[in-house]
């Protein structure tokens, strides 16, 4: 997944994206897709002060044996969004090439929720009743094309079905959108074949996109444990191309430690009251 930093207007049906750093308003679409609202102490045991939720989003997967080695060191459940997309092996992330790292991760007790499998982002939803997208990845990568609403939810199915092969586990019943932009229609789309959408809050953008010369690790990681609150969902990407000084080796076991520190606790998006109830699968 490339960096994405683009100015988006907040509006009826879009998914808003603000994140404050550095002083400076940025806007982006990875930084505030809407998660829902948790009570400060709510699904937190009661030896926590509170819960977040770590979520990790598929990339060049430069970052994925890091990442598994730091949730295994800090005995840490989190929730994976799976797209195919190209890695720093040559391969792509839901080739049979990764069946033993997903089905390690399996085994771990982690959750799993569909990306889209060509990592297929919103344009916009037209007026003759489609949904306009464009996958990155795939034989119409770069390319915009116009999905029915059932068309979207296969794009959905697509990945369950690969990591069904690959595993022999069902996904978990949610779904993230590329870039966190959702519409609507393909809100209800998702839904409609079983996939309630998880987005992230305001405070649980990692940045792991953004430049690192202008927001180095020490900056994000200092935002993150200052403004990370119970129930808020985290999103971090297990590769990311663009950035010169990844984000992960730096910050991710130093935030899992240094909210620990903090009286935090973990859990997967199955304990998050929002979508815990979802039990069955499509």
């Amino acid at each position: 997944m490339t960096g994405v930093m683009m100015k988006r207007l907040i509006s009826a049906g879009r998914v808003p994206a603000v994140l404050l750093c550095a002083g400076a308003m940025l806007t982006s679409a990875h930084a505030a897709a809407p998660a829902a609202a948790v009570p400060a102490a709510a699904s937190a045991p009661a030896a926590c002060k509170g819960t977040i939720y770590m979520t990790f989003d598929t990339g060049s997967q430069s970052q994925a044996q890091l990442i598994a080695d730091v949730l295994n060191k800090r005995h840490i459940k989190a929730t994976f969004f799976l797209a195919n997309e190209k890695t720093t092996r040559g391969d792509y992330s839901l080739d049979p090439s990764w069946a033993p790292y997903w089905k390690a991760r399996v085994a771990e007790g982690h959750a799993f929720g569909t990306h889209t499998f060509d990592h297929v982002y919103w344009k916009k939803d037209l007026a003759n009743g489609l949904i306009q997208v464009k996958p990155q990845f795939g034989k119409d990568g770069g390319k915009l094309a116009s999905f029915t609403d059932q068309q979207f939810c296969e794009e959905l199915r697509r990945v369950d079905t690969r990591f069904q092969e690959l595993t022999g586990r069902k996904l978990d019943p949610f779904w993230r959108a590329p870039g966190g932009y959702t519409s609507p229609r393909t809100l209800a789309a998702g839904s409609a074949c079983g996939y309630q959408h998880a987005g992230w809050a305001p405070a649980g953008y990692s940045g792991d996109e953004l430049p690192s010369d202008k927001y180095p690790n020490a900056m994000l990681l200092k935002k993150a444990l200052a403004n990370l609150r119970s129930g808020d969902i985290f999103i971090s990407h297990m590769g990311i191309w663009s950035r010169k000084d990844a984000w992960a080796p730096a910050n991710l076991d130093a935030l899992i430690s240094g909210l620990q520190d903090k009286g935090f606790c973990f859990a997967t998006l199955r304990e998050h009251p929002a979508y815990a109830q979802k039990k069955g699968q499509p």
